[in-house]
C-alpha cells in the first residue's frame, strides 16, 4: 500500500524554522553530546538522495587521541604558512571544539559520477547538521589545508585512493547561537514561462 503524504501547516512551519535557525557554531560548551544521538544523526543522515543509491557517504568519529594528532598538524601547517603566534592561536581554537567527525565521499573514475556522489554526501551533511540542531547540537562544517594534507588522512586511516573528505565538522551545544540574514526569495529565484 503506497503511502500519501500530507502535511499540517503547524508542523511545516516549525519545519522551516528549524531549517531557518541553523546556524554555524564557532563557540561551544564543553560539554559531551551522548553517543546515541550522534548515531541517530547518521542514521538520518544516509538517507540523503543519492543517485543510483550509491551511497557514497563514510562518517569518521574522532576521539581524543585522533584529536590531539590533529591538532598537532593544524600547528605544522599554520606554522610553516604564518608562524609560531598564528599557530598557537588556531590550536587554542581548535581545541576548543568538543566534538569532531570526518565525512569522506567515494572516489569515482567517473566525473559525472564523482559530481553526484559529492552532492549527496553534501546532502548527509545536511542532514546530519539539521538533526543535531534540532536536538540543540550545534556544528560547523569545515574544509582548509588540514583536509588536504596528506598526513591527514593517516592519521585518521582514510585510504585516498577509495575516498575523500567533504568536510571536517565539529560539533556540540552552542555557547552563543549568532544572528544571521539571507537574501529574499525573489532576489534568488526566477520563474520561467
Amino acid at each position: 500500500m503506497k503511502k500519501v503524504l500530507s502535511y499540517k501547516a503547524g508542523e511545516l512551519r516549525e519545519f522551516a524554522e528549524t531549517l531557518r535557525s541553523r546556524r554555524t557554531i564557532e563557540l561551544f560548551l564543553q560539554k559531551t553530546v551522548p553517543e546515541k544521538l550522534v548515531n541517530e544523526a547518521i542514521e538520518v543522515a544516509i538517507w540523503a538522495p543519492n543517485h543510483h543509491v550509491t551511497e557514497p557517504w563514510h562518517f569518521y568519529r574522532l576521539g581524543e587521541e585522533t584529536k590531539q594528532q590533529c591538532l598537532d598538524l593544524c600547528s605544522d601547517i599554520v606554522t610553516a604558512k604564518k608562524g609560531d603566534k598564528a599557530a598557537e592561536f588556531k590550536r587554542r581554537s581548535w581545541s576548543e571544539k568538543p566534538n569532531w567527525m570526518v565525512v569522506t565521499c567515494k572516489r569515482s573514475s567517473n566525473e559525472s559520477s564523482q559530481l553526484e556522489d559529492y552532492a549527496a554526501c553534501c546532502a548527509a551533511v545536511q542532514n546530519l547538521t539539521l538533526y543535531l540542531w534540532k536536538a540543540g547540537v550545534g556544528s560547523k562544517w569545515t574544509s582548509g589545508d588540514i583536509i588536504r594534507d596528506p598526513r591527514f588522512f593517516e592519521i585518521v586511516g582514510i585510504n585516498t585512493d577509495e575516498e575523500f573528505v567533504v568536510g571536517l565538522i565539529w560539533y556540540g551545544y552552542p555557547k552563543m547561537t549568532p544572528m544571521q540574514f539571507r537574501k529574499n526569495r525573489k532576489d534568488v529565484s526566477t520563474d520561467c514561462p
